[in-house]
């Protein structure tokens, strides 16, 4: 179920990454926007990093399948799915982030 959801969640921040403007802009001008911080936080580090941390889930997902042992296996989901919720959280563009200067609430 965690798979399923993340997963999901992973294919709409797709889509939404390459309809940002700050991504469009760190694309077309790779060379000015990788000295940005803030440009290259969203079109490099923000991707990157949730992409590992899809990629650790899924991994702890497959050993978790393959395992017979309830406790071992609440051990191991427990492991894998802390240090990917840690990258997730390290990766999320907090108000109080040095990587980024972003407000919680945006007036549109």
């Amino acid at each position: 179920m965690t798979v399923n959801v993340l997963q999901i969640q992973f294919c709409i921040g797709l889509g939404l990454y390459f309809l940002s403007p700050l991504v469009s802009y760190f694309l077309n001008n790779f060379k000015t926007g990788i000295h940005m911080r803030e440009i290259r936080f969203f079109g490099m580090e923000h991707i990157t990093m949730m992409v590992i941390a899809v990629g650790v889930i899924s991994v702890g997902s497959g050993k978790i399948n393959k395992m017979t042992d309830d406790r071992l296996k609440y051990k191991t989901m427990a492991i894998w799915f802390t240090v990917a919720l840690l990258i997730i959280f390290s990766s999320i563009p907090w108000s109080f982030s040095p990587l980024t200067s972003r407000p919680n609430f945006r007036p549109f």
